[in-house]
């Protein structure tokens, strides 16, 4: 895993993390995984999935069907989760213009 998006959306009482990414899949889909996240040596992340590709046909859909997923795995923590919207990458050799 070279290069991805993750975008916390709940802290354990162990520090460790409930992270979220979302990535473009093309063809109007997105999918969104689940990750806990552990800070490991030297700053790297230590990723353990959570969760399979929840997928939708737009960003917004994916992000809350896999919040729901995550209010349902982890109850105990559900009411401080963060909800959508959460970052997300466009991918490789994907262009992006900003006009100022």
């Amino acid at each position: 895993m070279s290069k991805m998006n993750f975008d916390p959306i709940a802290t354990f009482p162990d520090g460790s993390q409930l992270v979220v990414s979302t990535q473009h899949s093309g063809n109007d889909s997105f999918t969104c995984e689940l990750f806990e996240a552990n800070q490991g040596v030297k700053g790297n992340w230590d990723l353990r999935t959570v969760s399979n590709h929840l997928e939708a046909s737009t960003c917004l859909a994916a992000q809350t069907i896999a919040y729901d997923y995550a209010k349902r795995l982890y109850p105990v923590s559900s009411i401080e989760m963060k909800p959508p919207p959460y970052l997300i990458w466009v991918g490789p050799g994907i262009q992006t213009s900003v006009s100022l």
